[in-house]
């Protein structure tokens, strides 16, 4: 759906994008995450239409993207990181208004909106003016206006920032309606954990390149740590500890009363033999959990 390859954009002489590779697949939530000013709005008003770039190409449904091209303009909706709405508008007469542009009948304005501010929960709040709507309302009109025409591509950029946390859940549970629907979204966001939530794989942009493309499985496997946090049933004796301790596999425990932490050496390999061991010195548990970063975690680890 979308393919980036070796984008370069400047700002006079400063170089914000020096090189972006990228692949959007059909169907699928990407997630690009990147520090502030690494270019993530850039390369979306880019996708958008709405900026030149300087070098490379880029494509959205294998149409070339270029500055206010109405071909790939149609099949994408766009939510900007502080959408912009006319204050004494309600919603109703904001989508009459978007409807009006697109060409729709009465009839198709007045389904089509109802449809979408349904899915946004705005249904019941549609006839108040959007001046007085919270940010996190406001965001979710500002999805609806980006879905009106049923587009084949969501550009969403930072859609929970400066949100509450009642706010983020109402807007990553409409991204995750809209991928169950099959749509393409393309989500910029520093909020990680809604990337771990709702992403099926992850872009981190730093430096002006993407230093790391993969599946959110297979980076957080990747970045797996092989500690094993264990709770005991009982205290354990000097003797099991002993034996813990001299474990050619076992790099270092750390016991506290009736737990342990256990790192051990090539955890795929060394599980099956770390628990197999616990059942031969007969150590009763009551749970055992393999430690994993955060994707928070792992991005600041790539981007060291």
């Amino acid at each position: 759906m979308i393919k980036i390859e070796s984008l370069i954009k400047s700002y006079g002489p400063h170089k914000v994008l020096k090189g972006v590779n990228l692949e959007v697949k059909e169907g699928e939530v990407y997630g690009f995450i990147g520090h502030n000013g690494a270019g993530k709005s850039t390369t979306m008003n880019i996708l958008a239409g709405l900026m030149d770039f300087q070098k490379g190409s880029c494509f959205v449904n294998g149409i070339s993207v270029q500055k206010e091209n109405s071909e790939t303009n149609r099949d994408i909706g766009y939510l900007p990181e502080d959408p912009k709405f006319y204050p004494y508008m309600n919603s109703w007469e904001y989508l009459r208004f978007i409807g009006s542009m697109s060409g729709d009948t009465k009839k198709q304005i007045k389904e089509k909106s109802e449809k979408i501010l349904d899915m946004v929960k705005l249904l019941k709040s549609a006839k108040r003016a959007i001046g007085g709507y919270s940010r996190g309302m406001k965001q979710r009109l500002g999805i609806a206006v980006a879905m009106y025409n049923d587009p084949k591509l969501l550009l969403l950029d930072e859609p929970s920032s400066a949100l509450d946390p009642a706010g983020r859940i109402d807007v990553v549970e409409i991204i995750s309606k809209l991928k169950n629907q099959g749509k393409t979204i393309f989500l910029s966001t520093h909020i990680l954990n809604d990337i771990e939530r709702v992403c099926d794989r992850v872009g981190i942009l730093n430096n002006g390149q993407i230093v790391l493309e993969e599946s959110i499985d297979k980076l957080m496997k990747s970045y797996i740590q092989p500690v094993y946090d264990i709770e005991f049933d009982t205290d354990l004796n000097e003797e099991k500890i002993k034996i813990l301790n001299n474990v050619d596999y076992i790099e270092k425990v750390n016991f506290e009363k009736r737990s342990a932490n256990i790192w051990i050496k090539d955890f795929r390999q060394n599980s099956v033999n770390l628990i197999k061991l616990l059942s031969d010195i007969n150590i009763p548990i009551i749970s055992m959990n393999l430690r994993k970063n955060s994707l928070e975690e792992i991005f600041l680890k790539v981007v060291k």
